[in-house]
């Protein structure tokens, strides 16, 4: 994959979960910019989505700790370097689990 390709995969990997996020009834706030999507909760923690292009990576930082995923073309998601879990049904989780926050991203 080359660097154009892994930022238009980024783009639409974070647009994709900010149009999610406009469908959240709860409150929460987030922000985009410099390649990092910053996520604030009510509770007051945060979830931090950054690329990292030298590894061609996406990475998570949540309160359960920092994750690391890569485009799995026949998976068709990024999926955790460390156990392959898909990063959409891992996010849903890691929301629920830190902030209550239960939202459909399919």
């Amino acid at each position: 994959m080359t660097e154009s390709e892994f930022n238009d995969m980024i783009d639409q990997t974070f647009e994709a979960l900010e149009l999610a996020l406009d469908e959240v009834e709860d409150d929460l706030d987030y922000d985009t910019g410099g390649g990092v999507l910053t996520v604030e909760f009510d509770n007051g923690t945060t979830m931090v989505f950054s690329r990292q292009p030298p590894t061609r990576q996406l990475w998570l930082a949540a309160r359960a700790g920092g994750f690391h995923f890569a485009w799995n073309e026949q998976a068709g998601d990024w999926c955790d370097t460390r156990d392959g879990k898909s990063f959409r049904p891992f996010v849903v989780e890691q929301m629920r689990e830190q902030a209550g926050i239960d939202f459909a991203w399919g």
